[in-house]
């Protein structure tokens, strides 16, 4: 079974192509060429991505940036479509599945929820599980700046599975599907269907907060 880190690259390709270059996306200034030079450098330059993370080394990003948005994008596009390179630790299967899985989403869901009229996509069961395992994990250091209790809920019609991100009494209880969940925790305000319960005061404050990196 392929993993879902592969699956959603392709796919994100995909939808960036039929979007085009200059389409928007929910990244705040960047059109979908900004994301997917975005996404090279972080694979491709150990620098550059460094300087990702790194607010002092911003030159030496925007000068990738700069290098790489002059080349042409359907280039671009199968480059990311092709994988980081075998020197990469990214290009080690258990770490593309760990690292990769929820950018790839999220970046995806970047380029779709964009455009007008939007839907959430069907995803599989594992897809799903892979979703809420990984913002069980992500989240917790996304809510953390916030300062109130969070646990975050799912019902895969199954069972109930319940995540704690941040520790405390009266906690605000967000409950939806792992996609709607992932997005809301990545900072992003295009998604639908979650239930969010506690304190109001601590629900407010999780909603307005600086979610996500």
């Amino acid at each position: 079974m392929e993993q879902m880190s592969r699956t959603e690259r392709a796919a994100l390709c995909n939808s960036a192509l039929e979007a085009g270059q200059d389409a928007p996306t929910l990244c705040t200034g960047w059109t979908v060429k900004d994301l997917v030079i975005h996404l090279l450098i972080r694979e491709r330059d150990p620098i550059g991505a460094t300087a990702i993370v790194v607010p002092q080394l911003e030159k030496l990003a925007s000068r990738s940036e700069r290098r790489l948005g002059e080349q042409d994008f359907a280039t671009l596009v199968e480059r990311v479509r092709n994988g980081p390179p075998l020197w990469s630790p990214m290009a080690i299967p258990k770490v593309d599945q760990l690292l990769n899985s929820l950018e790839y989403f999220v970046h995806h869901e970047d380029i779709r929820r964009a455009s007008p009229g939007w839907e959430p996509r069907e995803l599989t069961d594992r897809e799903r599980r892979i979703l809420f395992k990984g913002a069980a994990v992500a989240g917790k250091r996304f809510v953390k700046p916030v300062g109130v209790p969070v646990q975050i809920r799912w019902t895969d019609g199954e069972r109930e599975r319940d995540a704690v991100l941040s520790a405390g009494d009266d906690p605000v209880v967000v409950t939806g599907e792992p996609a709607e969940l992932t997005m809301f925790l990545f900072g992003r305000h295009q998604h639908t269907g979650l239930k969010f319960e506690g304190p109001q005061d601590r629900v407010e404050a999780l909603q307005a907060g600086d979610l996500g990196l």
